[in-house]
């Protein structure tokens, strides 16, 4: 797509603005511009499709609904804050989709600030950083919002309801980087991951527990079970004493089936204490 615009010459303007030496970055950058104009003219064409007709139409008036004029606001991006002229309706019934209302930073920032938070970052490194970088101060009640945000659906995610039946289940845990308070350590990340009827694998849940034991599978398989997994055809996990038992507690129909790793692992070292 870039090299088709590059060869129609679509870009040439721009192309002859960053040469003249025209900042490309920040609030009065180039990029800020094209996202202006591209975002309003989105803007305007949502409008035309609410009311019926294009702007200019000699037959406007026998619409019910007509243009009533622009109303100013800012909102934050990765390239620096933009300055917006938000279409508007006479009767008030639109409601563009490109930039809600109410919204005051684009997509893309959130998630900048959400990356930036679980890579280790402090809220004052996070408001920093995006100050230095793309020109666009927020400010740290913001960031936290925007994280506080994220926290809930990751709520909402963890207590979500899920399929009566898998046929295969892996239960396991990785070592993952995760933020304790300002550091970022490695900590085990337990996980339970379902396949469908498709074939398809899901995550069911993840819980961050400091010692893997029986007791505490046996209260994820419980959790699992509570949130609507009423059956499992095979279960895959390790050999962990007291792991099998938990499961059967929990899905009594289910083969536990120890994982090909750890079954590899576990006669490697069998091997390797036998050997003189």
């Amino acid at each position: 797509m870039a090299s088709e615009l590059v060869a129609s010459g679509a870009l040439d303007e721009v192309f002859a603005r960053i040469d003249a030496g025209e900042p490309v970055g920040g609030q009065d950058g180039l990029l800020s511009s094209l996202l202006k104009a591209t975002l309003e003219r989105g803007m305007n064409a949502e409008l035309t499709e609410h009311l019926g007709y294009e702007a200019g139409d000699p037959e406007s008036a026998s619409f019910p609904n007509s243009r009533n004029g622009f109303s100013a606001k800012t909102v934050a991006t990765e390239v620096g804050d933009v300055d917006l002229a938000i279409p508007r309706d006479r009767d008030g019934t639109f409601t563009p989709m490109l930039v809600r209302k109410g919204q005051r930073r684009l997509d893309g920032l959130d998630a900048m600030i959400v990356s930036l938070y679980a890579g280790g970052m402090t809220v004052r490194d996070i408001a920093h950083h995006l100050a230095s970088t793309i020109g666009t101060e927020l400010s740290h009640e913001t960031i936290s919002k925007v994280t506080e945000e994220v926290a809930d659906e990751v709520a909402t995610w963890q207590h979500r309801d899920l399929d009566a039946l898998y046929p295969v289940m892996y239960l396991d845990a990785i070592v993952v980087k995760i933020r304790d308070g300002a550091h970022v350590r490695n900590k085990a990340a337990h996980l339970a991951v379902g396949v469908d009827m498709d074939g398809v694998k899901h995550v069911l849940g993840i819980w961050i527990q400091q010692s893997e034991g029986a007791k505490f599978w046996a209260s994820v398989c419980a959790e699992l079970r509570n949130r609507g997994v009423q059956d499992v055809l095979i279960v895959c996990c390790d050999g962990l004493t007291g792991f099998a038992e938990a499961v059967e507690a929990t899905w009594p129909h289910a083969t536990v089936q120890t994982c090909v790793v750890h079954l590899i692992r576990a006669s490697m070292g069998v091997r390797l204490l036998q050997r003189p």
